[in-house]
């Protein structure tokens, strides 16, 4: 087991500290209290001095309520208007085809059902997000309209509506597939209409797996039944499509032609979803990793290799099973480490602690997250609380144009020196606010800080990392300032 435990001993009281490994004693030095002490009063963009009294913020300023029209706004945003829109094209594409107005859907009824599968696969694809992003950072960075920026980093942020929309689209047309089946019985083979029932019902329990309660609640239901089912529900499409295409309806008889198959759509379609299913799949290795553990409430893992900001990775002690996703915080490419933070809530970040690993399971191909278009903005604020830092340091470790407030509960004793040193070594006290709940008697009024850093700073958009709370509350009272904000997201 190799695990560093960092003692919860006050360092102020100690010139060192020890870290026991399995049969070393290790000493650290002193952390450096200091700088979180001035981080939290210095800054050339100041606050209000009223940020430097350790006073608990008034109920009344917490519990202030947004009118209904802003918190429709957050609630209608772009990943609903991609579901609406994407769903209701499909449904009208579907009603006439039900009415006999448009006769192509009637005939070719498997293109639209693994036209749109294919779709909502392939923006799901850390290979295709990462190009997204890519091609959207390298083209219109900083000079491009800020209206136009904030509505690409929405885009991006929102393809889930898109996935979500094509793949109940997907559904929709296959049940009317299997329905014209039935209706025309006498001309097709029973295991034609067996197929694919059988592939409606492993794809509508995919689905229905990933409703939000259910993902939000039952991770690992979620993930067992949208995954493996789902790669059943993939198997089942391909027999469906193969016996589909080799039974000829007019002679009532079996014609299993490769390259006829081959000249169909359907394979084509079926084909590309089979690739964007296997690309991160084939980027599973076990890594090495060394497992920092500061406090009891979290876990810094250490991994080799530098990364580029605005990433996520996945995680896990099963090659293919219960995969975790925690921001990347890395000081750039050229970096030889990276760490997650992982906050010790659930039985897989509890197992850390209890059982810290030498090696994991990861996808070496990492997926983009709405930090990444941080580069299209020529100044920014990066706001979190607790863990939340693991999504946003990298950004400002990286980029001087990047403002960090970090909100959270005796933040050095919990997470330990090499977060704490990321911070004081990169990051200079102009551009950090740090606010311990603990040492201050409670939190900030959040909305208050980031009204005035979003005006000293001169920052044009704001980025959130929270609890659901936590990013309610910033979300609704930056969307009534009138602020750019985009926050967490619960779709994935």
């Amino acid at each position: 087991m190799t695990a560093i435990e960092i003692p919860t001993s006050s360092p102020a009281t100690a010139a060192s500290s020890q870290v026991r490994l399995p049969g070393a004693l290790i000493t650290l030095p002193k952390q450096n209290t200091e700088f979180h002490e001035k981080a939290l009063v210095t800054s050339s963009y100041p606050v209000s001095k009223e940020y430097a009294l350790p006073a608990l913020v008034p109920r009344k300023v917490l519990e202030r309520k947004p009118t209904r029209w802003i918190r429709y706004r957050l609630w209608f945003n772009t990943y609903r208007k991609f579901f609406v829109f994407v769903t209701a094209m499909n449904i009208v594409g579907l009603a006439l085809a039900i009415a006999n107005i448009w006769e192509y859907p009637r005939q070719y009824t498997s293109a639209f059902v693994l036209g749109n599968l294919l779709v909502a696969i392939l923006v799901r694809n850390e290979l295709f997000g990462r190009f997204l992003y890519l091609v959207i950072n390298a083209l219109f960075a900083k000079w491009s309209p800020l209206w136009f920026r904030l509505g690409c980093t929405s885009v991006l942020q929102h393809l889930g509506g898109i996935h979500s929309g094509c793949a109940v689209s997907g559904f929709m047309w296959l049940v009317y597939r299997v329905v014209l089946i039935f209706i025309d019985h006498k001309d097709n083979h029973d295991s034609v209409l067996v197929m694919g029932v059988i592939t409606n019902v492993l794809i509508g329990i995919s689905i229905i797996s990933a409703f939000p309660w259910i993902r939000n609640n039952h991770h690992n239901v979620f993930e067992r039944h949208h995954r493996f089912i789902g790669w059943l529900g993939l198997i089942s499409t391909w027999i469906f499509v193969i016996l589909g295409d080799s039974y000829d309806l007019k002679t009532h008889s079996w014609n299993p032609d490769g390259i006829r198959i081959i000249r169909q759509q359907n394979f084509w379609y079926s084909l590309g979803m089979t690739v964007f299913i296997v690309i991160p799949w084939v980027t599973v290795r076990k890594v090495k990793v060394v497992c920092e553990i500061p406090s009891p409430k979290a876990v810094i893992l250490h991994f080799e290799r530098g990364m580029q900001q605005g990433l996520l990775a996945r995680i896990s002690r099963s090659s293919v099973m219960e995969y975790h996703a925690f921001g990347i915080i890395s000081e750039g490419k050229n970096s030889n480490k990276h760490y997650l933070i992982c906050g010790v809530q659930g039985d897989f970040t509890r197992g850390l602690v209890e059982n810290p690993p030498t090696h994991i399971w990861t996808r070496e191909l990492k997926f983009a997250g709405v930090s990444n278009t941080s580069t299209l903005y020529k100044r920014g604020i990066r706001v979190c609380t607790g863990t939340g830092l693991g999504a946003a340091l990298s950004t400002c470790l990286q980029s001087p144009d990047w403002y960090l407030i970090w909100i959270g509960s005796d933040q050095e004793r919990t997470f330990g020196p090499t977060i704490s040193g990321l911070i004081h070594n990169n990051l200079g006290p102009d551009r950090v606010l740090l606010w311990d709940s603990k040492k201050r008697g409670g939190r900030p009024d959040t909305m208050k800080l980031i009204k005035e850093v979003y005006t000293s700073w001169g920052a044009e958009v704001v980025f959130i990392t929270s609890n659901f709370q936590g990013n309610k509350e910033m979300m609704e009272g930056c969307k009534a300032a009138g602020i750019p904000a985009f926050g967490t997201l619960w779709d994935f």
